[in-house]
């Protein structure tokens, strides 16, 4: 059964290891911030550090692994149908909005959106690591370094596939950040499917 995470919200729940969590974009150009933690071990969560490094790369897609701070495997990606996601930004926040978009009133983001979406798991503001921003488009200028986060490539009902390769929590948001949505704030949709 399909899920919808409604614009600048977020939900959490449980993925047992061999199950497939689907991503959906439904209306395209929206990125969905997702964070994941070992259900038996909350201390232990994805680590863009770890998954980019042993990967080689920034950019990941089907068939790379996202491993955890202890270096295991949690998410392996088995298919992807736009192929560019972003591994380095932080989730959006009050702070971003203040800092980066000078909002007098901030909105709280997608830390906001997690940590209420995480909170009945036991998972505290200061555990949500770097998410991986599904969707989300940042290029990187290869001699400055500069980043500019730039409109995503999905297009409306492109999908990205995930298999747990342990049991997890894992929590997701519809993004609220502008830069990352094109100026436009849409739900994201998701599927949780046994191994088959």
């Amino acid at each position: 059964m399909v899920e919808r995470i409604p614009p600048r919200s977020g939900t959490a729940f449980k993925l047992r290891k061999g199950q497939q969590l689907t991503v959906i974009d439904p209306e395209g150009e929206q990125v969905s911030d997702l964070v994941a933690f070992n259900a038996l071990d909350l201390r232990e969560y994805l680590s863009s550090g770890r998954s980019i490094d042993y990967a080689g790369r920034i950019f990941l897609s089907t068939g790379d692994l996202l491993y955890s701070n202890r270096s295991n495997p949690m998410l392996t990606i088995v298919e992807d149908e736009v192929g560019r996601h972003d591994f380095s930004l932080t989730p959006c926040s009050r702070d971003t909005f203040r800092i980066i978009y000078g909002d007098a009133h901030p909105h709280h983001g997608c830390q906001g959106n997690l940590e209420a979406a995480l909170a009945p798991y036991g998972v505290g503001p200061d555990q949500i690591p770097i998410a991986f921003n599904v969707f989300m488009h940042v290029a990187v200028d290869s001699d400055s370094g500069e980043i500019k986060v730039l409109p995503p490539l999905s297009k409306p009902g492109q999908k990205t596939v995930f298999r747990a390769e342990m049991d997890l929590v894992v929590a997701m948001t519809a993004c609220s950040a502008g830069q990352s949505n094109n100026f436009r704030y849409k739900p994201i949709d998701y599927r949780v499917d046994d191994a088959a």
